[in-house]
């Protein structure tokens, strides 16, 4: 079991979100907290709330994680203050839902950009020194739809699918170190990020979520952490999630056929339930 406690864990996409909610429960359990994100102004009244109780330091850098160098150099600035990273969380990302014939070729990078690199830059930064100390622990938040491909996700799923895959890869080739590799999939999270994406998901992708209830940021930070004490190399948030990781190849032809019937019901309008 690992112990957050005096441990420097540093978490890109830190200013909101799950990121944020990851930085509040590691400071509960004592952890040297580090925030990286992009706009300045969202990491300041972040860094406020972290340390609105006095009772510790939140560092601070702003990086945009598609440059790998502006990464490089909020990590090391960082572990200047804070010392080596000992656990990192990639949170940094975004989905643009989209069909895939209407969306164009920049937004297929650009998901990859953020969602696939910018996971891969943060990785990059921080590997050699665990590898010379020999610990360490690789937190990257891939996503539902890093599990099975769905309707209106052409774009944001091959990247979270690359997550998984590194995570994967990691974890094999990082153990002779020691260093731990776990890979997080949480479900729609009520996020600012969910809210941009509701506002371009097609139909059919509208009809399949709105069954699902989205879980709040807390509920998916505190799973995070226990399964960095717990070292599990696969988390999840609820039931549901853990069984789909397990048996996401199997469950692709259920998939298909309720993807299907949404795709009828909404051309027959039937509109979103």
């Amino acid at each position: 079991m690992t112990r957050l406690e005096d441990a420097h864990v540093v978490i890109t996409g830190g200013s909101s979100g799950i990121g944020l909610a990851v930085a509040r429960v590691a400071r509960e359990r004592g952890a040297r907290v580090s925030i990286v994100a992009r706009d300045p102004e969202r990491l300041d009244a972040a860094t406020r709330e972290l340390t609105a109780d006095g009772n510790s330091e939140v560092a601070a850098a702003s990086a945009d994680v598609t440059d790998a160098t502006a990464v490089q150099r909020a990590v090391d600035e960082v572990v200047e203050r804070h010392g080596p990273c000992d656990v990192l969380v990639t949170c940094a990302g975004y989905s643009r839902p989209g069909r895939f014939e209407e969306l164009d070729a920049a937004t297929f990078r650009d998901q990859m950009d953020v969602d696939y690199f910018g996971t891969l830059h943060a990785v990059r930064a921080v590997t050699p020194a665990m590898i010379v100390r020999r610990r360490g622990h690789l937190v990257l938040v891939s996503s539902t739809a890093g599990l099975i491909g769905v309707y209106g996700y052409s774009a944001y799923a091959p990247a979270k699918f690359a997550v998984r895959g590194l995570a994967e890869t990691l974890y094999g080739e990082l153990s002779e170190y020691s260093i731990r590799v776990s890979c997080v999939y949480p479900p729609d999270t009520l996020t600012p990020g969910l809210e941009r994406e509701n506002e371009t998901k097609p139909s059919v992708t509208a009809r399949l979520s709105a069954s699902i209830t989205p879980r709040r940021p807390d509920q998916v930070a505190t799973a995070i952490v226990r399964g960095i004490e717990h070292d599990r190399p696969v988390i999840t948030v609820d039931v549901q999630t853990a069984t789909l990781a397990r048996i996401a190849g199997a469950l692709a032809p259920y998939l298909r056929r309720k993807t299907a019937r949404a795709v009828r019901r909404t051309s027959e309008g039937g509109g979103v339930p």
